[in-house]
C-alpha cells in the first residue's frame, strides 16, 4: 500500500524486476508505489547493478535502529530539585548514556548507570529503574548483574527486603581499570602472535611493537588513575 514500508517480499521483487530490466516507473506500478520511493530504496543499497534484497532488507532495520532514541524516563521526584529544569536532566541523561553506548557500555547498563549519576540518592530499587525505563523486570536484572560483575554497581538490601542499586563510590576508576584489564589482555596476545610469527618477521614485528606499546601505555594508565583516585577520593 501507498505511505507503507517496504516490505521483504516487496525488496524481492523489486531486485527480480531490475534483473528483467524494468524501470523504475514500471516497478513503481506494480507495488503501486511512488517512483521516488523505488529510486530512493535502490540507490542507498547498491544501485540498480548491485541490489540485493535480503541485504537491503537487512540495511534498513539497522538504520531504524540506529535511528531510534533512547525513551526519555519517567519523571523522577528529584529532577526538579534545588530549581532544575526537569527538560535539561532528560537531555543530560539521555546524552550521557548514548555517549556510554557510543563507548562500547551495553546499552541497558548506561541508561541504568545514567540513571544513577543523576539521581541525587545515586541509588535506585530495582522497581524504580523499571518506571523510569519503561523496561521489563528481567531486563534490569540482567544489566544490573553484568554491571555488578564489572565493579561499576554495588547492591545492597533495603528497607522491607529491597534490593537497592547504588553506584560504585569510585565508579570511574573501576571503568579504567576494566580498560587497562582488557589493554593488557591484548598486549599479551599480540606478544603471543608475534613469538608464533617470529619477532623478526614484519608481522611479527608489527605485533610484538603493538604489545609492548599497549603494555606501557596500560601501565601509566593504571599508576596514573591510582594516584588520582587518592586525591579524589581520598584513602
Amino acid at each position: 500500500m501507498p505511505g507503507d514500508r517496504l516490505t521483504q517480499e516487496d525488496r524481492r521483487r523489486i531486485a527480480a524486476w531490475l534483473t528483467e530490466g524494468l524501470t523504475y516507473t514500471e516497478i513503481a506500478r506494480r507495488l503501486n508505489r511512488p517512483k521516488s520511493t523505488i529510486t530512493r530504496e535502490v540507490a542507498r543499497n547498491g544501485g540498480p547493478e548491485d541490489y540485493h534484497a535480503d541485504h537491503a532488507h537487512q540495511l534498513t532495520r539497522l538504520r531504524a535502529r540506529r535511528r531510534k532514541p533512547i525513551p526519555l524516563p519517567a519523571t523522577p521526584a528529584t529532577a526538579a530539585a534545588y530549581g532544575r529544569d526537569p527538560k535539561a536532566v532528560f537531555a543530560f541523561e539521555q546524552r550521557l548514556a548514548e555517549l556510554m553506548i557510543a563507548t562500547g557500555c551495553p546499552r541497558m547498563v548506561a541508561r541504568i548507570l545514567s540513571c544513577l549519576f543523576t539521581t541525587d540518592s545515586g541509588d535506585l530499587t530495582s522497581a524504580e529503574l523499571v518506571r523510569r525505563l519503561h523496561v521489563s523486570p528481567a531486563a534490569v536484572s540482567t544489566a544490573t548483574r553484568w554491571a555488578e560483575e564489572q565493579g561499576l554497581l554495588v547492591r545492597e538490601r533495603g528497607a522491607r527486603g529491597k534490593q537497592r542499586y547504588t553506584l560504585e563510590r569510585k565508579v570511574g576508576h573501576r571503568s579504567i581499570l576494566a580498560s587497562v584489564r582488557s589493554n593488557e589482555l591484548l598486549a599479551e596476545l599480540s606478544r603471543q602472535g608475534a613469538g608464533i610469527l617470529g619477532r623478526t618477521t614484519p608481522a611479527g614485528a608489527r605485533l610484538d611493537k603493538a604489545g609492548t606499546f599497549l603494555h606501557l601505555i596500560s601501565q601509566d594508565l593504571a599508576d596514573s588513575a591510582e594516584r588520582r583516585v587518592r586525591e579524589v577520593f581520598g584513602a
